[in-house]
């Protein structure tokens, strides 16, 4: 609040010398934290006058919520980028079913968030223990009444900027940054709105999306993998850059290198295209040709949808579609989202032998050989979706599954743990080549490895410096949110590495390409990456909404703070 008047005070000065200030300065920095002034100046007066003790503890209660509102702001955009939401309370269960199990709060926390904690201590004292007769009657009277009114303007100020019936741009970008106003905005959109919002015009989104959808033209490759077994893994937090690299002369993943190298398709310009349920979120992706959104995770947002994306597709043709995971069936809503998506049957916690634990769950190379086993007794042909999970922060592995010598300076930290852990799972790689062709499975199979998403947030505490001196360059977000994608078709020959621009969004119009499956068009967002000049991807998180990469050079365009591309 002092640096708020601060600021009010150099404009007021701006002003009377007579410069020019835009518009959006002014309306940031002066007009929405006067609002923010006055709403606290009224709450500490309101609340603290006279010795009456139950206004006291309502001060006390409003002021600690705001408090907590306030470090879970700092605390959540250190990681996500943006404020906390009333959606996030979706996400509870999921979120305390990750902080239960392994220190994951811990490697991703911001010590810096724990700033916004430190005036509640002293202020709750004051607050409790202030003692200031409020005079005569007809003063207490007066003075109650004009913090009243201005209580009640100010709060009336924060609806007008929340609503922002006028529409101005301005408005919206403080609507971005300034903490009462975003919160009163995100209830606004995310409750009020709600209640009063009518159906959808379906004619006029379906003739939105016929001219948004992304025509690929051509047929290369078309039907080179078709009538073959589809094993489809999602690689839990698999950033790119580790990707045919050495740590100290050692391979981080000899196996997927390996594979790069030999019938294998490699696009090395890929990115995750998550939302606010990052894992789950790319599924969606991925098996839909469809972008998630910053509000809910998908798989309980759209749970009751109807869809024909990959594993409808394939069932159309014969196959048998099933879902591999060593966790909870529960979690992110998997056992029931699984359904509409077209799963027939999904091998949890529950239904795989816990042989070998690490982290969460099931290590991948147990899910891998039990998944295989399952696979060589059941129908042909299959879809088999594996989710990989050995690879999730806080990346933990025991000591015997452990192969990479870490440095002593990288012993121990969130870094040296995680290529620990990717180099497990790309042996886990290679230990499932080697039990498909055991079965018998391998020759008749394709096999698609990508990541999920970044597993080396460049906001965490201790991240971006060790990155960046593993990369020889500055890790910025472009690098962050790149992720691997690999195709490997046994018989095709020698491998070919892609550049094109791609997402999680594109893999299902590829798959389809390759296996000659007809796309359920206009309902998908994806590209052909076999077959198209130019990729774009959006981008949800992390970034921004409106933010995205593409353009002739590949480069990332990140969305400014304020929700505009002038910044």
């Amino acid at each position: 609040d002092m640096l708020d008047m601060m600021n009010i005070g150099r404009y007021l000065r701006i002003i009377w010398s007579g410069e020019e200030v835009p518009a959006y300065e002014m309306v940031c920095v002066y007009e929405a934290p006067v609002l923010t002034v006055l709403f606290l100046i009224c709450l500490f007066e309101l609340g603290t006058r006279g010795d009456s003790r139950p206004r006291k503890i309502l001060f006390c209660v409003v002021y600690t919520l705001i408090t907590l509102l306030m470090f879970a702001d700092a605390a959540y955009s250190g990681y996500f980028g943006k404020y906390t939401s009333v959606n996030q309370l979706y996400q509870l269960g999921s979120f305390s079913q990750i902080a239960g199990d392994g220190n994951v709060i811990g490697a991703t926390f911001r010590p810096g968030a724990l700033l916004t904690l430190l005036d509640w201590p002293f202020v709750i004292w004051w607050g409790m223990t202030r003692k200031r007769p409020e005079g005569g009657s007809f003063r207490k009277l007066t003075g109650i009444v004009s913090l009243t009114i201005l209580l009640a303007a100010s709060a009336a100020g924060f609806v007008y900027y929340g609503f922002n019936p006028v529409g101005d741009r301005d408005i919206q970008r403080v609507n971005h940054v300034e903490f009462f106003t975003y919160h009163t905005n995100d209830i606004l959109v995310n409750v009020v709105q709600k209640w009063s919002r009518g159906k959808v015009d379906e004619k006029a989104i379906q003739k939105e999306m016929k001219e948004l959808v992304p025509a690929t033209s051509g047929s290369e490759y078309r039907g080179i993998a078709k009538g073959r077994n589809l094993i489809l893994i999602q690689t839990e937090s698999l950033n790119g850059f580790v990707v045919g690299r050495k740590y100290h002369g050692q391979e981080v993943t000899p196996n997927m290198n390996r594979l790069i190298r030999d019938q294998s398709f490699y696009f090395d310009h890929f990115y995750s295209t998550t939302g606010v349920g990052n894992t789950c979120d790319a599924e969606f992706s991925v098996l839909n040709s469809l972008y998630p959104n910053n509000v809910r995770e998908c798989y309980r947002m759209y749970v009751d949808n109807t869809y024909c994306g990959l594993p409808w597709l394939l069932r159309e043709e014969g196959y048998d579609a099933v879902a591999f995971h060593g966790y909870l069936k529960t979690f992110w809503n998997r056992n029931e989202a699984y359904k509409t998506q077209g799963f027939r049957k999904f091998y949890s916690q529950d239904k795989l032998k816990m042989t070998e634990k690490s982290g969460f769950g099931l290590t991948d190379k147990e899910l891998f050989r039990q998944a295989t086993d399952i696979l060589a007794r059941g129908h042909k042909p299959f879809f088999s979706f594996m989710i990989t999970l050995t690879n999730h922060i806080p990346y933990e592995l025991d000591d015997k599954m452990a192969s990479l010598k870490i440095e002593p300076e990288d012993k121990g930290t969130l870094f040296g743990n995680y290529l620990q852990t990717v180099r497990y799972t790309d042996e886990a790689f290679g230990e499932l080549i080697e039990c498909l062709k055991e079965k018998g499975l391998y020759e008749n199979s394709m096999i698609v490895i990508y990541g999920d998403h970044q597993g080396l947030n460049l906001e965490t505490p201790g991240v971006k410096e060790p990155v960046s001196a593993f990369l020889g360059k500055e890790y910025n977000y472009e690098e962050m949110l790149r992720v691997p994608l690999l195709i490997h078709i046994p018989g095709m020959g020698s491998g070919k590495t892609i550049s094109r621009v791609g997402g999680q969004v594109d893999i299902m119009p590829t798959i389809a390409n390759l296996m000659d499956l007809t796309m359920p068009q206009p309902y998908v967002f994806g590209h052909d990456l076999l077959n198209t000049e130019e990729g774009f991807i959006a981008q949800i998180s992390y970034v921004g909404v409106g933010s995205f990469v593409g353009g002739s050079k590949n480069k990332l365009f990140v969305i400014g703070k304020d929700g505009t591309t002038e910044s």
